[in-house]
């Protein structure tokens, strides 16, 4: 049997996509095993949020070419769609591709050698379709990640994510994400995540206007076997009042929200071009507490942002 590495960084739309690939290669007779042993393939699913991810990545593209020089090298995720030349420059690259048509990553590996050097990456400013690709189990025991949505139209000033996962929303089919959720369930699975680049857009794309996060939610939500719904990091809109009231009525939902703030200054914020204001956000968290009174509510803030002044930055 043929081995099959991987190594992957960044968010959990990437660990959810490493699971995906990771079982095509099950089903075409691969082995896995851990990214530090002897390999025929290694996959390295990368991130390029930051810089030190870029760096991470190739690191490790020539590490593990030294442990099997003639194993396949293939390089997949957001740094390589944003910089695919870039990295068919590492010598020890054989190949590229993108965050689009991961399912063909079998079908790509089977045509080349140690010795090629191909990139299947296209532009993904002109993708329009979610790219179906789901799991049936994963490595955690009892949660699973679930991706039902791609791409980000937000186009906020510090963030790269748009050109490396595309500026148009792609929402998954609903009946295919309540597929994947109840095979999960066969092989014992009671929680789910709901994870994509942008969850709060969830059904922007879709005609039918009552499709939306909360129609997934509701849908899961009457799954028999699952017994908690997580939402990934979301944007503070997300959260208006009929949304707040659905959720506080879901016992499944657990009472948790990551809700990004990035800044407590109105005009950072600006600057950053998020669509929400401080005192947005703190009536949004006041919404949440007063509909769900054990909620926990997370969030991550952005420190030193390009022209940031020392009055911006002690601002509540």
């Amino acid at each position: 049997m043929k081995k099959v590495a991987f190594y992957t960084l960044g968010c959990k739309v990437n660990q959810y996509e490493t699971e995906a690939m990771l079982e095509m290669f099950k089903k075409e007779g691969y082995t896995q095993v851990d990214s530090e042993d002897f390999a025929d393939v290694y996959v390295i699913n990368t991130c390029t949020v930051t810089h030190m991810s870029d760096r991470k990545s190739r690191q490790y593209i020539r590490r593990m070419k030294k442990k099997n020089p003639n194993a396949i090298i293939a390089v997949v995720g957001c740094y390589s769609q944003v910089s695919p030349e870039e990295i068919l420059d590492i010598e020890e690259v054989n190949l590229v591709m993108g965050t689009n048509e991961r399912r063909q990553i079998v079908e790509e590996i089977k045509k080349i050698d140690a010795t090629n050097k191909v990139s299947t990456v296209d532009d993904i400013m002109k993708v329009r379709a979610f790219e179906e690709i789901e799991i049936s189990q994963t490595n955690g025991r009892t949660r699973a990640f679930i991706k039902i949505q791609d791409g980000c139209d937000r186009f906020c000033t510090y963030c790269i994510i748009p050109y490396a996962r595309g500026g148009k929303v792609r929402s998954r089919d609903l009946e295919s994400i309540v597929s994947e959720v109840e095979k999960l369930v066969l092989n014992g699975y009671k929680e789910v995540v709901l994870t994509g680049i942008h969850v709060a857009s969830y059904g922007k794309d879709v005609r039918d206007e009552n499709i939306n996060l909360l129609t997934v939610i509701k849908a899961i939500n009457e799954i028999n076997g699952i017994e908690r719904i997580r939402l990934s990091s979301v944007e503070p809109v997300l959260f208006t009042d009929e949304f707040v009231n659905e959720v506080s009525k879901m016992e499944k939902v657990c009472p948790h929200y990551h809700l990004s703030l990035q800044s407590g200054c109105d005009e950072t914020l600006k600057r950053m071009k998020r669509r929400y204001t401080t005192e947005e956000y703190k009536a949004i968290v006041d919404r949440l507490r007063a509909a769900i009174p054990n909620v926990s509510i997370t969030t991550d803030v952005i420190v030193g942002f390009p022209g940031e002044t020392e009055e911006d930055f002690n601002e509540l």
